[in-house]
Order: structure tokens, then C-alpha cells, then sequence
């Protein structure tokens, strides 16, 4: 139980500095910049698994919902994430980040007729309050002008969920594995992709040590580990200890956001990580009933 408690810290400090890595790596590589290399990264980290165990893989895979998943999960998410750092601190990322289980259970109603309990209602409700919270009421930075930056990252979360339910939906009889490698090469795809529309990477700004460092943090050990790591204690820990490491991320983010960034963590944080915490906890919380109901799961990739 220790190596697996162990493994839970160490996997919340890696997804949690993955906020920074993305700040560090900004300049350089620009918002699809970002999702290109953390994107091929992780992917390279993983083919060799994957070529390993190429004879466990299905000869027909449904390629469909793995580009689908892989655009929602890692090409948009990623970018839209990207997009939001440009405009507000890790740590209020991280924070926003954690309300994925919110919407994922949200969509799953709204799109798959999953029922929802009161409580889960409950908890929705509350983990809205705390984005305000969080927001100091000011309901122009999701509406109005100030939209990129809490807005998006709000839209990123939403992509998180919609892949979530759509992986269970379609991909249940997919390898981890096989899932990863293939959203993440789809992910590699739409970076590129929107590089080219938008504007290519700054390479003379990109050879040096912090940006380097950002690309292996984030595709290396964030894309490619990171979801060993997460998988490993799914399957030996149980997915609801796994599926604790979404209330550890934006702490470990906050401590990382305040020692690398100098980012300031004002009281409107922390009462609204809280809030949120709560709406998350009360949401996920399984039914100890009959009646089948939507379990809602945590975001996997950061």
C-alpha cells in the first residue's frame, strides 16, 4: 500500500507541474507548439510499449472513436488549456482543471441519458458556486470579453469529459495502452496542424535548457509516464484511489505555480479550491443503491 500511496503523490507532482512546464514552453512553442511536442513526446515514449505488445492488439481497432477521443482528449483539451495560460496562472488552471468529473457527469446526461443522483446533483451545483468563487463573481471572464482564459479552460474541461464518456462508451474493449498511443498521435496531428495555420514554433527560442525541459516534462514524464503511473495504480489501488489524484493536482500545481512562477495564492484560491473540491467530492461519491446511475470520472491527462 505504501509503493501505491507513493506512486499517487509522485503522479499528482508530476500532472501538477505539467501547469508550469506549459508556461515555461509558451513563448517557444506557441499554444499548438505545445500540443505538437507534448503530444509526439508521450507518444514516442510509448510505441516501443505498444510495438511490444503489438500481438495483444486487436487486428481491427475502431480508428473512428480513437481519432474522435484523441482530438477531444489531447488536440483540443490541450490546446484550449494552452490558450487559457496565456491569460491566467497555473495554479487557477490547475484549480478549473479539477471541475472535469463535474462535466463529465453533465454529459453524460445530457448526451447518453446517464441518470444523476441528488447528490451528485448537489454536488454540481456547488462546484459551480466555487468557480465563482474562484472568479470573484465577475461573470464577464466566462461571457464576456475576458472569455480566453477561465472560459476556455472551462471548454477544455468539457472536452476532458466528453472523451471520458465516449472512451467508455466505445473504446471499453481497447488496451489502455493501445488508447493512449493513438489519441496522443492524434493529438501530435492537430498540433501540427495548427501550427501551420497559426504560426510555427520560435526553433531559436526552443534550444534552450527550460524549453527542453518543458517539452520532456510534459510529453516524457506528464503524456508518456505519467499514464503508466496512473494505470498502475488503477489496477493494483483500485480506480476510486486513482481517482483521488484529481483532488491532489491543484495543490501540488499551487506549491509548483508559487516556487517556480512567484504566482501569489490569494484567499479567493484557496476558498474556491475548496468549494470545488467539495462539488467534485460530493459528485463522484458512488450510490450505495441499486439505481444505476452515472459514475463520473476523473481527467487522466494533464
Amino acid at each position: 500500500m505504501f509503493r501505491l500511496y507513493g506512486a499517487l503523490i509522485g503522479l499528482s507532482l508530476i500532472w501538477g507541474l505539467s501547469f508550469v512546464f506549459m508556461k515555461w514552453l509558451l513563448p517557444s512553442a506557441g499554444i499548438w507548439g505545445i500540443v505538437f511536442f507534448r503530444c509526439l513526446a508521450g507518444a514516442i515514449i510509448l510505441l516501443p510499449f505498444l510495438w511490444w505488445k503489438r500481438r495483444k492488439v486487436k487486428e481491427k481497432l475502431p480508428w473512428k472513436a480513437l481519432i474522435v477521443v484523441g482530438i477531444f482528449n489531447c488536440g483540443l483539451a490541450w490546446g484550449l488549456i494552452s490558450l487559457s495560460e496565456t491569460e491566467i496562472n497555473s495554479t487557477t488552471a490547475s484549480i478549473l482543471n479539477a471541475t472535469t468529473p463535474i462535466w463529465t457527469g453533465l454529459i453524460g446526461f445530457i448526451l447518453f441519458s446517464y441518470r444523476l443522483t441528488g447528490r451528485q446533483w448537489i454536488g454540481i451545483l456547488i462546484g459551480f458556486f466555487g468557480i465563482l468563487v474562484l472568479m470573484n463573481f465577475q461573470f464577464g471572464q466566462i461571457f464576456g470579453k475576458g472569455f480566453v482564459g477561465i472560459g476556455t479552460m472551462l471548454v477544455a474541461c468539457i472536452c476532458y469529459g466528453l472523451a471520458g464518456q465516449l472512451t467508455k462508451r466505445f473504446l471499453s474493449e481497447v488496451s489502455v495502452l493501445t488508447i493512449t498511443t493513438f489519441t496522443l498521435l492524434t493529438g501530435a496531428i492537430i498540433g501540427l496542424i495548427g501550427m501551420l495555420i497559426t504560426e510555427p514554433f520560435k526553433l531559436d527560442l526552443l534550444i534552450h535548457p527550460l524549453p527542453i525541459l518543458a517539452i520532456v516534462g510534459l510529453g516524457c514524464f506528464g503524456s508518456g509516464l505519467g499514464q503508466l503511473i496512473y494505470f498502475y495504480i488503477n489496477k493494483n489501488g483500485g480506480p476510486e484511489l486513482a481517482a483521488t489524484v484529481t483532488y491532489l493536482i491543484p495543490a501540488s500545481a499551487m506549491v509548483w505555480g508559487y516556487l517556480l512562477l512567484g504566482e501569489t495564492i490569494t484567499p479567493n484560491v484557496v476558498i474556491g479550491l475548496l468549494i470545488i473540491f467539495t462539488g467534485v467530492y460530493l459528485s463522484s461519491r458512488k450510490s450505495k443503491g441499486k439505481t444505476p446511475h452515472v459514475t463520473l470520472v476523473s481527467n487522466k491527462q494533464n
